[in-house]
């Protein structure tokens, strides 16, 4: 097998070490990811796991088809969590305007695995460099075009993460984020 790993599951413990460095009294965060595909579901637990060790407790508010959202922004609205962590997929990115509007009247900070997700509104991500990951893909495919055996190609990593903040997002959450988290920032928009 070959190809390019997003790491994703791992990265997920760091979002939200992120999300708590943003917003630094978070007690309880909503995971939301799509219940009915278990790399998401995997996702999510490695969210679990990760806020026992920054004590936050977890809401997990999983989906299975765009009609669930709202269920889930009504039990949010019952019991308002500090923040998002949207674990994404088709599912959930072809629904995140439904989510950065939830957000947005909420006033809650999210967190998002893409950039082109905080280009979109959301308010920072992190996660693998999506032109990194398809440039790397690409050769992957040219050499097996060219003869090499896919069972001979390396399964690779990406190696150029990015974090990305939106502070126009930021201040119509009325959240500032700190100056140490945006220093650490690939591109901030403003």
């Amino acid at each position: 097998m070959t190809g390019v790993t997003e790491v994703a599951t791992e990265l997920s413990a760091k979002r939200l070490e992120i999300l708590k460095d943003a917003v630094p009294n978070l007690k309880k965060v909503a995971i939301l990811f799509n219940a009915a595909d278990l790399g998401m579901t995997l996702r999510s637990r490695a969210v679990e796991a990760a806020a026992k060790v920054l004590n936050v407790s977890v809401q997990s508010f999983g989906v299975r088809e765009p009609n669930d959202f709202g269920n889930a922004f009504v039990e949010m609205t019952r019991s308002p969590p500090d923040g998002i962590l949207m674990v994404s997929d088709t599912l959930t990115v072809l629904n995140r305007k439904q989510v950065m509007e939830f957000a947005s009247n909420k006033r809650l900070p999210v967190i998002y695995e893409f950039s082109f997700l905080v280009r979109d509104g959301g308010l920072m991500s992190y996660g693998p460099n999506l032109p990194e990951t398809g440039r790397r893909l690409g050769d992957l495919v040219v050499r097996i075009l060219l003869g090499a055996r896919a069972a001979d190609l390396p399964l690779e990593q990406p190696t150029h993460f990015e974090f990305v903040v939106n502070l126009q997002t930021a201040k119509t959450l009325g959240l500032e984020i700190p100056p140490a988290l945006l220093a650490r920032a690939d591109e901030v928009i403003e």
